[in-house]
């Protein structure tokens, strides 16, 4: 080992000046993210409505294009949903497509309705499509999984990425029947579920799954499905419920229903949001009392845990039939929608 020994002179320092350090700055923390409480509506038929020749105007009168119209109400998200090959093609991925970007160019958030059906899936209602018919639970998971991926990145290459995806609609007995029925095998249910869930995290880890059941007020239902869904190791993010009142009966079905998503929150550790909520048309300011309370209920779910209300289909008017939008006869949106503005 060789020491190397340098010398050192003393030097005149009477004249040199301290020097003084700047000071380590101190780091700016990386904020929080912004809370933003989901104000939307599903409007799925709005492409149909239209093709059919169907416009939409705002109170004055004025014609308005429907996302535009919406976004001036308070909203700031949209719910489409998508089947897989229904055979008028209204809602498949091409015109779910559509929708998506305007919807972007709107500057809302959106969600995907998954029915994993060729037509509408609900409590009633969940039937496999056409082309998946035959098929085993393994297979079928592998037809989930692929058709939420194919969608899902059929939307990432117009640039839109959802918020919010369902895996199922209203799967209150599961889905995909008979084998993914929930109260004959709940197993087969976790794992479509599963499916999906993996298929969406896939393509994006910041998208939130939702698993969507009917009947918001009902707790036994909630608390029978997602602990079947949890003892069989299911997978999901955000709790979502649809709730559907009468005139009557609102006041106390929002009373059950936020007890049911304090008990979601607190049983499953996971966020809750109503995904659909609908009353009759022709009792607008009933409606926008029922609203005004479901917001307010929803907004006191503890640490932001209540994350929005979704109207279903409020656009159509003189529609298939259907009596719980929130526009009238004219086009024009009741005042069931001012609850949005708040």
């Amino acid at each position: 080992m060789i020491f190397l020994f340098v010398a050192c002179s003393k030097q005149d320092t009477s004249s040199q000046t301290t020097p003084n350090p700047t000071p380590n700055p101190t780091p700016t923390p990386t904020p929080a993210p912004t809370f933003v409480f989901a104000k939307g509506a599903d409007i799925s038929w709005v492409t149909q409505m239209e093709s059919s020749g169907y416009k939409f105007y705002d109170s004055t009168g004025t014609q308005k294009d429907c996302f535009t119209l919406l976004k001036s109400l308070g909203m700031n998200s949209i719910r489409l949903r998508v089947w897989v090959n229904p055979s008028d093609g209204w809602c498949n991925t091409t015109d779910l497509v559509a929708k998506a970007v305007r919807a972007k160019n709107a500057g809302m958030r959106i969600m995907i309705d998954f029915h994993y059906s060729d037509v509408w899936a609900d409590p009633g209602h969940q039937t496999i499509p056409v082309a998946w018919v035959g098929q085993n639970i393994t297979t079928l998971e592998t037809s989930v999984y692929n058709h939420t991926q194919t969608v899902l990145n059929t939307l990432k290459a117009n640039s839109i990425t959802p918020t919010w995806v369902q895996i199922g609609n209203e799967t209150n007995d599961g889905m995909l029947w008979e084998t993914g029925r929930a109260s004959t095998n709940m197993a087969n249910f976790a794992g479509l579920i599963n499916a999906g869930y993996n298929a969406v995290k896939a393509i994006d880890t910041t998208i939130k799954v939702i698993v969507h059941i009917s009947n918001g007020f009902d707790n036994s239902l909630f608390r029978w499905v997602f602990d079947g869904l949890k003892t069989n190791n299911a997978n999901w993010d955000i709790i979502g419920m649809s709730l559907y009142p009468t005139t009557s009966n609102w006041a106390l079905q929002n009373f059950q229903c936020l007890t049911n998503m304090n008990d979601m929150v607190s049983r499953y550790g996971k966020q809750v949001m109503i995904c659909e909520v609908g009353m009759d048309v022709n009792s607008p300011t009933v409606c926008q009392s029922f609203l005004n309370d479901l917001f307010t209920k929803v907004k006191s779910v503890s640490n932001n845990n209540g994350l929005g209300i979704f109207y279903w289909e409020p656009e159509s008017y003189n529609w298939q039939s259907y009596s719980l939008g929130a526009f009238d006869n004219t086009g024009k949106p009741t005042v069931a929608l001012n609850a949005f503005a708040n």
